[in-house]
C-alpha cells in the first residue's frame, strides 16, 4: 500500500516505520525541524528486544510538498484529538486531493470530524492497542504488543488489515466500528485524569479503595453511555474490555478489587497515563475533553447523568490552563474526594 502518515509521533513511527520495513511504501508529513533530522537519521524501531534501522520511506516538510508525492491510498492520523482540525485545515488548504483518512486516534470525536470535513466515506475507523515508546525523535519502542483494529465498514479496510499483518502488526477486522471505538475509549479512561490530578501512578489509585470506587464510577458511566448508544464492549487486541466491563459493574468488589488492580495498575506499574504527561511537561492542554469529556457530552445528549467525568474533566481542564495550582490535588486525594 502506499500511506501518507501525518506526524511521526510515537504511534506513527511505530506503525509507519513498521510498514515500511514490510516493504509498504510510506512516506510523512512532519514539521521541518524533525522532518529533516528524520531525515538525515532514518528511523529506529526497537521490537522483541531487538532495534532496527529503517530508511525506506520519504519524509517533508509540509503537507503540501507530501500530498505531491503522492498519489497514497490513505492517509494516517495518528495524532492528538486537539491536532485534527488542524491537520485537516492544512491538508485541504493544499487544494490537492486528500485520500481517504485511517484514524488511529484515541477518543470517538476524530472520525465524525474527518466525515463532516472530506465525508463520510473518506474516513476509516481504527485504534492502536500496543504501548508504544517515544525515547528520541525517529525512535521507538515497542513496550507492550498487543494490536491494531480496523472496523470493516470500508473498502479499504480489509486491504489494511492485510497490510498490518504483512508488518507483524496483528491488524484485527471489528464489524462495528462504534462499539470497537467506545471499548477503547473505556480503557483509555482508567486511571487516567485521576493520575494527572494528583500525581500519583495507577497503581496507587487502585489500591486506594476510595480512589478505586472513583475509578469504578467512570467506567460504569461510560458504559452507561455506551448502552445508551447502543454500542456494546468488545474485547480488542490483546485486551478483554468485556472482563473489565463485567469487573465495573457485575462483580462483587472482594473478587472485581484485586483482579482490576492487577489488570489495570499493576500492568502499568509506575509508568504514568498520558493525561498526567501531558499536565505535567506544561504542555498546557490533555487530551481530556476528548476522552472523559466525550462521555459527558453523550451522556447529555442521551440523558445519562456522568458526575464524575464532568468533576474530572473540569479539573483537569483547569489545571492544564493554569487556573487552578496543580499543588491543589497533587497527592492530596482527599482534595478531590471532597469535590467529587
Amino acid at each position: 500500500m502506499r500511506l501518507l502518515f501525518i506526524g511521526a509521533g510515537a504511534v506513527g513511527t511505530y506503525v509507519g516505520g513498521s510498514l515500511a520495513a514490510a516493504g509498504h511504501h510510506v512516506t510523512y508529513s512532519e514539521q521541518p525541524d524533525a522532518a529533516a533530522i528524520i531525515a538525515g537519521q532514518g528511523l529506529r524501531l526497537t521490537r522483541n528486544d531487538r532495534t532496527a534501522a529503517v530508511r525506506d520511506f520519504a519524509i517533508y516538510g509540509s503537507a503540501a510538498e507530501a500530498l505531491a508525492a503522492g498519489p497514497y491510498d490513505a492517509c494516517v492520523f495518528a495524532l492528538k484529538s486537539f491536532d485534527t482540525e488542524s491537520a485537516l485545515d492544512g491538508l485541504l488548504a493544499t487544494g490537492l486531493d486528500v485520500p481517504p483518512v485511517l484514524s488511529l486516534q484515541n477518543g470517538v470525536d476524530n472520525e465524525p470530524t474527518i466525515a463532516g470535513r472530506l465525508g463520510a466515506d473518506r474516513v476509516i475507523t481504527g485504534t492502536v492497542t500496543t504501548a508504544v515508546g517515544k525515547p528520541g525523535i525517529g525512535q521507538v519502542i515497542e513496550e507492550k504488543r498487543r494490536g491494531i483494529g480496523i472496523a470493516l465498514d470500508h473498502p479499504l479496510s480489509a486491504a489494511i488489515v492485510e497490510a498490518l499483518n504483512d508488518a507483524d502488526l496483528n491488524g484485527v477486522g471489528y464489524n462495528h466500528a462504534g462499539s470497537m471505538k467506545w471499548s477503547k475509549l473505556l480503557t483509555n479512561l482508567t486511571g487516567n485524569a485521576t493520575s494527572a490530578i494528583l500525581d500519583e501512578p495507577v497503581s496507587v489509585l487502585f489500591a486506594d479503595s476510595r480512589l478505586y470506587e472513583v475509578e469504578l464510577a467512570v467506567l460504569r458511566e461510560c458504559l452507561a453511555v455506551m448502552d445508551a448508544l447502543g454500542h456494546k464492549p468488545v474485547d480488542l487486541p490483546g485486551t478483554p474490555v468485556r472482563l473489565l466491563a463485567l469487573g465495573a459493574t457485575r462483580l462483587p468488589r472482594f473478587i472485581a478489587q484485586p483482579g482490576l488492580t492487577r489488570f489495570l495498575g499493576g500492568g502499568r506499574g509506575d509508568k504514568m497515563p498520558s493525561f498526567h504527561i501531558d499536565l505535567h511537561s506544561g504542555r498546557g492542554r490533555t487530551e481530556v475533553r476528548f476522552l472523559n469529556g466525550a462521555v459527558v457530552r453523550y451522556g447529555e445528549q442521551q440523558g445519562v447523568p456522568t458526575p464524575v467525568n464532568k468533576v474530572l474533566t473540569e479539573t483537569l481542564e483547569a489545571l492544564s490552563a493554569k487556573t487552578q495550582s496543580v499543588e491543589t490535588y497533587r497527592h492530596n486525594p482527599d482534595a478531590l474526594l471532597a469535590l467529587l
